[in-house]
């Protein structure tokens, strides 16, 4: 967004989903973590589960600010093309890099899809998409998308002619596409949780964060209550939706977008007022780090990875070694100390956004 039409209530989510993210991404050890610091295991929701969807919801918001004057021409196009295609080859270097040569895994071991894919993915398609429709013509695609896959992943029968179903299984449409497209280049055989389907879904997410940051824009009196009566209309359009369509992250369910969608408005309109209305400024340093998001979380995912394959000795590297040699004690739990390595880590690019923001190194994606 442009410095003058910078809404500081968004700035400040961005950065607290941010730091969430990197929080839960870097546990001392996975096999000990706190319920609410890790995924549902499929159907179902955790605080975990609002992260990614947050971020898309606020990327539609930024498209928003960032196009609101921009003409829909070969040069804004060719704009949103390069920063797509960079996100995109940016999570393409993450999946594929290892720090040792030949510095590039296997072909067969790469992963193809991950979280900067699908915002690439999901940025380039919902910035066309706002160049060239108006909100009306918005919400009736989100409304599409939102029926269109509950019905394609619900009742239409897969090609053996056996019916789908929502469940993790290799009837389920989602997977079955993932696997046809993808092959072995998925996060489990049987799913991949950044798949093409729920990207497809996850387009709906980043439109609704749109047409929120049209309400964000509107001059209009008790902004952030109405704000956050949408936030309860879709939250609980979302509860009642999933009583057909189960909430779900790995799919990207209809009723996960509706669910989060009216989370993150709810907390935006919420902050927003705080910030925004009210003038209280908290939460100062989340701002730096939203300042730089994709840099952080890039360096974040960057560094975790190198952590884990680089070694140490015969039968360790250098994320086992810090943790086991600073974090992990007898006199506390397995997943208290597990936390304690992430709260560092969190601490470490707390510092890092600080530090760039003082020395006014904003660096765009």
């Amino acid at each position: 967004m442009v410095a003058k039409q910078r809404i500081q209530s968004v700035d400040l989510l961005r950065g607290i989903t941010i730091v969430a993210m990197i929080l839960v991404n870097n546990p001392g050890d996975w096999s000990h973590i706190y319920t609410p610091l890790s995924h549902a295991e499929w159907h179902g929701l955790t605080p975990t589960d609002l992260i990614f969807p947050f971020f898309l919801f606020i990327v539609g918001i930024s498209i928003y600010y960032a196009y609101k004057n921009k003409q829909p021409n070969t040069t804004t196009y060719k704009k949103i093309a390069v920063r797509s295609l960079k996100l995109i080859g940016l999570g393409l270097f993450l999946k594929a890099f290892i720090p040792t040569v030949p510095f590039i895994q296997d072909w067969e071991s790469i992963r193809f899809m991950g979280v900067l894919q699908r915002i690439g993915i999901v940025f380039f398609i919902s910035a066309i998409m706002y160049l060239n429709f108006n909100w009306k013509a918005l919400s009736g695609v989100v409304v599409v998308i939102l029926l269109g896959y509950w019905l394609w992943l619900g009742f239409v029968p897969l090609p053996s002619g056996t019916m789908p179903t929502f469940d993790r299984a290799p009837n389920n449409w989602a997977n079955y596409i993932d696997f046809q497209v993808l092959g072995t280049h998925m996060w489990q055989p049987d799913y991949d949780p950044e798949g093409l389907l729920g990207t497809v879904s996850s387009i709906a997410t980043c439109l609704l964060g749109v047409l929120v940051g049209k309400v964000l824009d509107n001059p209009i009196d008790r902004k952030a209550f109405i704000l956050f009566s949408i936030g309860i209309i879709l939250l609980a359009s979302g509860c009642l939706f999933s009583i057909w369509f189960p909430i779900n992250k790995a799919l990207w369910s209809s009723s996960f977008v509706l669910v989060t969608a009216g989370y993150g408005t709810i907390i935006l309109s919420l902050i927003y007022y705080i910030v925004d209305v009210k003038q209280w400024h908290f939460g100062g340093v989340f701002k730096m780090v939203g300042m730089n998001a994709i840099t952080i979380y890039f360096l974040s995912e960057f560094i975790a990875k190198s952590f884990y394959l680089i070694p140490i000795g015969e039968d360790s590297n250098i994320h086992n070694w810090l943790y086991s040699s600073v974090f992990a004690h007898e006199t506390l739990s397995n997943k208290f100390s597990s936390l304690c390595y992430a709260m560092v880590v969190v601490l470490f690019y707390l510092g890092l956004g600080f530090y760039l923001y003082r020395k006014k190194v904003f660096i765009k994606v």
